[in-house]
C-alpha cells in the first residue's frame, strides 16, 4: 500500500481585506502548497488546483452540496434544501422547474430582445461619452433583462442587488461581513415571502412557472421562495461581475480590444477570458461523503472542503501564463460557472447578455480610458466592482 503523507496546514487567511482585494497571490501559493490544503485558521480544506476543483465538481456523491456550500453553520441551515444546497434527486427536482424556460430553444427567442435592450442603452452610453461602467452600464443590463424575466413584482425588487451582495456575504466564515449580512439576507427572504405571493407575479415570469410547479406538486411549496432566492440573485451578481470586469480588462488590455473589434467572432472566447479571469463566483464548499484520496494526500468522510473557482481558474497547469488576459486563448473549460450538477443553470442566460453587450461596445467604442481608480466591493464570496469611472473614444 503506498504511503500517505500529511495534508499541509496554511495560516493564509482569504478573507481579509488585502486577501479580497488581490486574492491571486494567495491562491498561487495554496496551489503550490499541494492539491489539498488544511486551513488551519477555519478548520476547513481548500482545493486550489484546477484539476482536483474540476474533478470535484464532477463527483457530487462524494463531495456533496446537501450539507451547504457556506464556511459557516448559520448559512448552511438557513438554505438547506435549495437548489444550491442539495443533492440529486432533490436537486434535480428543482433543476427541472426552469429547465425549459432556460432551455437553448428558449433563449434563443430572447435573443432579439435582449440584443436590441442592450444594442439601445449600449448607443446611449456611448453617446453621453462618460459613464460608471459599474452603476451605469453592468448593473443596469442584468437588472433591465432579468426581473423581467422572473416576473417579480416592482414593489420592492430595487433591494435585489444590494440582497445578493449579502447573501454572497453570508457563504463566508463567521467574519464582520458575515454577521451585517445576515439580516439583509433575512429581509431578501421576507420579501420573496410576502411580496412576491402568486397572484402578485407579473404574468409569464420565471416566478409563476415556480408557483405553478409547486401547484402540480412537483416540488413542495415550502421550495418556492428559496427556488426565486436560488436563480434570482445569481442570475444578477455574476452577470454584474463579468460585465464590470469586461470592461475594466479591455481598458487595460486595448490590443485585445482591438482584436475583438476586428474579429467579431471572438466574442464568446472574449466573455469566456473574462470568466476564467475574474471569476465572479470565487469559491463554494462541499462536505465529503467518503474519503478522497489524490496524490497520497487522505480526506476522511465528513471533511469541509472549500473549492476555489478563482484559483483554478488561474491555474497554471491548465493555463499557460495564466494571468494574462488573452481573448484567443480559447477557455472554454473555465469553471466560474462551476461544472456538473452543480453547473450555474442560468449561464446560458449570462452568456446572451455577455455576448450582446460586448457586440453592442464592439460597434460603438473604439477605446476605453479609466478615469478615476476602480473601486473593488469586497465580499466573502464574490468578486467584483463597485465603481469604474470611463470614458469612451467612438468608433
Amino acid at each position: 500500500m503506498p504511503t500517505r503523507s500529511a495534508v499541509q496546514s496554511s495560516d493564509v487567511d482569504l478573507f481579509t481585506d488585502e486577501a479580497l482585494t488581490d486574492p491571486y497571490p494567495l491562491y498561487r501559493q495554496l496551489r503550490d502548497a499541494g492539491p489539498i490544503v488544511h486551513l488551519a485558521r477555519y478548520g476547513v480544506h481548500v482545493v486550489a488546483r484546477y484539476a482536483q476543483v474540476r474533478e470535484a465538481l464532477a463527483d457530487w456523491e462524494t463531495f456533496s452540496s446537501a450539507d451547504g456550500v457556506g464556511l459557516n453553520e448559520i448559512f448552511n441551515q438557513a438554505l438547506t434544501g435549495t437548489i444550491i444546497a442539495s443533492d440529486p434527486p432533490h436537486h434535480d427536482a428543482l433543476r427541472n422547474v426552469l429547465s425549459e424556460r432556460l432551455s437553448p430553444r428558449a433563449l434563443r427567442e430572447l435573443r432579439g430582445e435582449v440584443e436590441r435592450k442592450v444594442g439601445a442603452h449600449v448607443d446611449e452610453l456611448a453617446q453621453r461619452g462618460t459613464f460608471d461602467a459599474v452603476t451605469d452600464l453592468a448593473q443596469v443590463i442584468p437588472v433591465s433583462i432579468v426581473l423581467d424575466l422572473l416576473g417579480f413584482p416592482h414593489e420592492g425588487r430595487e433591494g435585489l442587488l444590494d440582497w445578493g451582495e449579502q447573501t454572497f456575504n453570508a457563504v463566508g466564515p463567521e467574519n464582520r461581513r458575515m454577521t451585517d449580512a445576515l439580516p439583509k439576507m433575512q429581509e431578501m427572504f421576507d420579501w420573496l415571502e410576502h411580496t412576491c405571493t402568486r397572484d402578485r407575479m407579473l404574468p409569464g415570469g420565471f416566478a409563476t412557472t415556480i408557483h405553478e410547479a409547486a401547484d402540480r406538486g412537483e416540488i413542495p411549496h415550502e421550495a418556492v421562495v428559496p427556488l426565486m432566492a436560488g436563480y434570482s440573485i445569481p442570475a444578477l451578481d455574476t452577470t454584474v461581475s463579468a460585465l464590470a470586469s469586461a470592461v475594466e480588462l479591455f481598458a487595460g488590455n486595448p490590443d485585445q480590444w482591438d482584436l475583438l473589434r476586428a474579429e467579431p467572432s471572438l466574442i464568446p472566447s472574449a466573455f469566456n477570458e473574462v470568466l476564467r479571469m475574474e471569476s465572479p463566483v470565487q469559491l463554494f464548499a462541499r462536505v465529503t461523503r467518503s474519503e478522497y484520496e489524490v496524490d497520497g494526500l487522505a480526506l476522511p468522510a465528513g471533511s469541509r472542503v472549500v473549492l476555489l473557482y478563482g484559483s483554478a481558474n488561474r491555474d497554471e497547469r491548465q493555463y499557460p501564463d495564466p494571468d494574462r488576459f488573452d481573448i484567443r486563448r480559447g477557455a472554454a473549460d473555465q469553471l466560474a460557472f462551476g461544472y456538473g450538477t452543480h453547473g450555474c443553470a442560468g449561464q446560458g442566460l449570462a452568456r446572451l447578455e455577455g455576448h450582446a453587450a460586448l457586440a453592442a461596445l464592439a460597434k460603438h467604442v473604439a477605446r476605453f480610458e479609466l478615469t478615476g481608480e476602480p473601486t473593488r466591493k469586497l465580499n466573502n464570496c464574490t468578486r467584483t466592482l463597485a465603481k469604474l469611472p470611463v470614458t469612451v473614444h467612438l468608433a
